[in-house]
């Protein structure tokens, strides 16, 4: 490996508009990992800018760190990602925003019978409650997150 192929932490975070302590913080949850020179500066490798790059697009999608953390867990250190690679990863997260458009969907085709519905009781809301299938499990929103 070539001294060209690293990148300082200062380097990477004007590729990545990321700053250095949220660099920092990445790296402390793995989800980057620097070598260290002699001198025990960090170097990270030109993959790591996709790798960043990938953490801001998945939370501008509403991915929590949990889930970014999961998905790169199965990406090669070392090694950008290939194209199956990645290919992979977003049928896993295609699959998490269809299911997050079925709920939103849910939620606006019920919306106009929220007004009076009595949620907070949970006794009859067709989105938290339907058919009151919770209705002897305890009263007040307890299921709303």
């Amino acid at each position: 490996m070539k001294s060209s192929d690293l990148l300082t932490i200062g380097e990477l975070a004007g590729r990545t508009g990321l700053s250095v302590s949220a660099i920092r913080y990445y790296e402390g949850k793995g989800l980057v990992e620097a070598l260290r020179t002699s001198g025990n500066q960090r170097r990270f490798l030109r993959g790591d800018i996709r790798r960043l790059s990938f953490i801001l697009i998945a939370q501008k999608l509403g991915l929590s760190l949990t889930e970014i953390e999961d998905a790169l867990a199965s990406l090669p250190q070392g090694r950008n990602p290939t194209a199956a690679d990645w290919k992979r990863i977003s049928g896993e997260i295609r699959r998490r925003i269809d299911a997050q458009i079925t709920a939103l969907e849910k939620v606006r085709a019920n919306l106009d019978g929220c007004i009076g519905c009595g949620c907070l009781s949970l006794k009859k809301c067709a989105l938290y409650n339907p058919q009151d299938e919770r209705g002897a499990g305890a009263p007040g929103p307890w299921v709303l997150r």
